[in-house]
């Protein structure tokens, strides 16, 4: 009795679990049909129709997926991006990939909407915090709302124009940079040398002096043996390591928590070993009174320790800036090397420009911000480099709630489209500033000249737009201002070793797949 009692009241318990069950997933069909309909019918109210699509050919885009990814691995991510527009002929298109429903985007319009006129609509979403947590933390690179709000309050005045119009630290970290170069042979040129990894160290040294107060002095890694050789020696290229895994990750969104990229522990453990040496130092000079001379400018980390003296948090603040200031830096100044190295005629013409405004190597003059900024073919070449090779060539927001983009949609592109709650929208810098009805037949070739009187709005987008645009632009403009005049000063020519087709590696900026091989030859006095 007792036994066959127990059995049906397991069955009536199995019975009601399925039932349980059964209603919950009824409960989310009868929901999702309900939404579906509002959503269709307040799109239609709003007049939006649908973009083009991104047909998959295999189940949930497993295709599009491999694709991409074979994209990453061949440096050619901007242009595989590039390529889906050109194929679709459309500015705008919809994408569902691994589940979840987007949109790619070069239209500047769109890239207005998402990033100015619609910002509050819009995220960077919590897949991107969720992918770059293990390596940089929960810093403004990854933030949304008042997290955000309060980073970038705290960043700003590191910015503030007195900070940047000081040139000492840019002469002195340049001067090491010519340093590490290759010696001058009897014909007055240097062997080949990739510049690129050299740049890197540059900024490094730079941005943790400006950040930080002081510089890791990476660019001395080249004249110290081995065994002196440290966790922030190995800083550098473990840091390349590990945005080039949060890349990886991203490919795989919202499933990034799946992937762990090789060597993706190395990166994550050097990294955080080599900051948080210098945070607990930082922390430890600020107890001890007198030891730390009241700096004559805003040190960055100073003012973040007034606020907070958490190790775990001073790291991740610190890591989520130097990704921003070491990296945009060291790939634009190499792009424009590249792009000169290339162009033995256009580096003449801005060696003549450089020499009568800023003097000779040996007799230097007036390199100062103001200055800077206002030679008109230097700024010609930034901007055209920024065009070509813009640092952050794809970037991505997501709806964080019902909400439209203002064209796209329909037969013509001219209708609004319908973003649901949750979406992510790509959008394509690298493929925006490339297209030919902007920039004209050109439009792929480097050509500073097309500067002269042009006057642009979000149809160039090297720092992105809105009140997420990058608040370090004037800094990098200006350090890689200074490394080109002294650059130009020194050598007379510059000559590319590498003829092959440029390639591009993404991480969590872009810089040559290549790398920039060069060599140079010194200008007589």
């Amino acid at each position: 009795m007792g036994y066959s009692t127990g059995i049906a009241l397991s069955h009536s318990t199995s019975s009601l679990l399925v039932a349980i069950l059964a209603s919950y997933v009824a409960y989310l069909i009868v929901s999702g049909i309900i939404q579906s309909h509002r959503r269709r019918v307040k799109a239609k109210k709003l007049q939006c129709l649908n973009p083009p699509a991104l047909k998959n050919r295999l189940p949930f885009g497993i295709d599009q997926v491999k694709r991409n990814v074979n994209a990453l691995a061949a440096n050619a991510f901007p242009v595989h991006c590039q390529n889906n527009h050109k194929e679709l002929k459309t500015l705008t298109y919809s994408t569902s990939i691994l589940g979840k429903n987007g949109f790619s985007t070069m239209d500047e319009e769109n890239i207005k909407a998402i990033l100015g006129t619609q910002f509050q609509d819009y995220d960077l979403g919590p897949e991107r915090r969720d992918n770059s947590m293990p390596f940089i933390g929960d810093g403004i690179f990854a933030q949304d709302g008042k997290p955000w709000e309060h980073s970038r309050a705290l960043l700003r005045p590191q910015f503030a124009r007195d900070n940047i119009t000081d040139l000492d630290m840019e002469e002195r970290h340049t001067q090491a940079l010519l340093q590490a170069l290759p010696k001058i042979g009897q014909s007055g040129w240097t062997s080949e040398v990739d510049i690129q990894p050299l740049l890197f160290r540059l900024t490094l040294d730079t941005a943790t002096e400006f950040l930080l107060g002081r510089s890791v002095n990476s660019q001395l890694l080249g004249m110290k043996p081995a065994s002196e050789v440290s966790d922030i020696d190995d800083f550098g290229k473990e840091f390349d390591n590990g945005t080039k895994a949060i890349a990886q990750r991203a490919r795989f969104n919202p499933y990034s928590w799946l992937i762990w990229p090789k060597g993706f522990t190395k990166a994550i453990s050097v990294c955080h070993r080599a900051i948080d040496r210098i945070v607990a130092e930082h922390l430890e000079e600020m107890k001890t009174p007198g030891k730390v001379e009241e700096p004559e400018r805003y040190v960055f980390f100073k003012a973040l320790a007034e606020q907070t003296q958490d190790p775990l948090e001073l790291r991740t603040h610190v890591l989520n800036i130097l990704l921003a200031g070491r990296d945009t830096t060291s790939s634009l100044i190499g792009f424009i090397i590249l792009s000169l190295a290339r162009d033995p005629e256009r580096y003449k013409k801005l060696r003549d420009v450089i020499l009568n405004d800023f003097g000779t190597f040996d007799d230097p003059k007036n390199i100062t911000f103001f200055n800077i900024k206002s030679c008109a073919y230097l700024q010609w070449v930034l901007k055209e480099t920024l065009r070509l090779y813009p640092v952050v060539p794809w970037n991505l927001r997501v709806a964080n709630k019902d909400t439209t983009l203002p064209r796209g949609g329909g037969k013509d592109g001219k209708s609004k489209i319908f973003v649901r709650k949750g979406s992510a929208i790509e959008y394509h810098p690298y493929a925006l500033h490339r297209r030919e009805d902007i920039w004209g037949k050109d439009a792929a070739e480097f050509n500073p000249e097309r500067w002269d009187g042009k006057r642009v709005g979000w149809e160039f987008l090297p720092f992105n737009g809105g009140p997420r645009i990058c608040v370090g632009q004037q800094y990098a403009l200006t350090e890689a201002g200074v490394v080109m005049i002294r650059l130009l000063q020194k050598f007379d020519q510059i000559e590319s070793m590498d003829k092959e087709e440029v390639t591009l590696n993404l991480t969590a900026t872009m810089c040559s797949g290549n790398g920039v091989k060069i060599r140079l030859h010194e200008a007589k006095a």
